[in-house]
């Protein structure tokens, strides 16, 4: 337990500090939990099943390809795009021995594939082109995708008293609109509200610092009182909390 405000500052920086790659909070382990929904959706199951008849699979920013991976054995040609340039030559370190090929991509609307290339299209916490997707998805094929809505974390905007967040408007129904609009089919939708816990406020910087586009400005000199505030709540109340929106869709591109 910190006390001191020097003390805690210096603790805060140290946190901001720590190494961050792909997308492994491993390092959040016992400090930060997030509590599923009872009736959510399973994501990497729905995948299994898709895969079974794939033999050409494409993810969506693949992050550092840890998901990827876990999916194993893979389609013969799987591919992967990333395009946040610090996890790229973490993703090919670990998926190009499965041979998976990971391609940097800057622009969703223009990727490197030939149309109707893929049985398969992932996206998990990523961003996309419908209409490219529409192009590169092979007739009767699935886009499977598992979003962060525009609701989450809006308490943590509160609390810290910070700009509200950028993607506020990505919503359930604005993303399976786009896909109609490109001319997918919206087989399912679900969307859920996770709870997120922060057990010690050292998490809480360490998680706003590996995702930057949640709070842009954000920084331990900028923003401490407002942390050294929820300090003392976490040390009273055990813990402080937050949302996490997440949504679900299932499209398929027709015959």
């Amino acid at each position: 337990m910190i006390e001191d405000r020097d003390a805690l500052y210096a603790y805060l920086l140290q946190e901001y500090n720590q190494p961050f790659s792909g997308w492994d909070f491993s390092y959040l382990n016992g400090r930060y939990e997030t509590i599923h929904a009872s009736d959510m959706w399973d994501y990497k199951d729905s995948i299994r099943k898709a895969m079974a008849s794939a033999q050409s699979l494409l993810d969506i920013d693949t992050g550092g390809g840890e998901f990827l991976a876990s999916l194993q054995p893979l389609p013969l040609q799987t591919c992967a795009t990333e395009s946040y340039p610090p996890n790229i030559p973490v993703a090919r370190q670990r998926l190009e021995p499965l041979g998976v090929t990971v391609y940097a991509v800057d622009d969703k609307s223009h990727v490197p594939f030939v149309d109707n290339q893929f049985d398969l299209i992932i996206c998990r916490h990523g961003s996309y082109a419908p209409p490219e997707l529409l192009r590169i998805l092979k007739s009767g094929r699935q886009f499977i995708t598992q979003q962060v809505g525009g609701e989450t974390n809006k308490e943590l905007h509160i609390l810290l008293d910070a700009p509200p967040y950028s993607f506020a408007d990505w919503t359930l129904q604005r993303a399976a609109n786009e896909l109609e609009q490109a001319g997918f089919q919206v087989l399912e939708q679900r969307e859920a509200f996770l709870l997120a816990r922060y057990y010690d406020i050292g998490a809480l910087v360490y998680y706003l610092k590996a995702i930057p586009w949640q709070i842009p400005d954000f920084s331990v000199e900028k923003y401490f009182d407002k942390l050294l505030a929820l300090h003392k709540q976490i040390q009273q109340q055990g813990a402080i909390e937050a949302h996490f929106h997440q949504f679900f869709i299932i499209a398929q591109k027709a015959l």
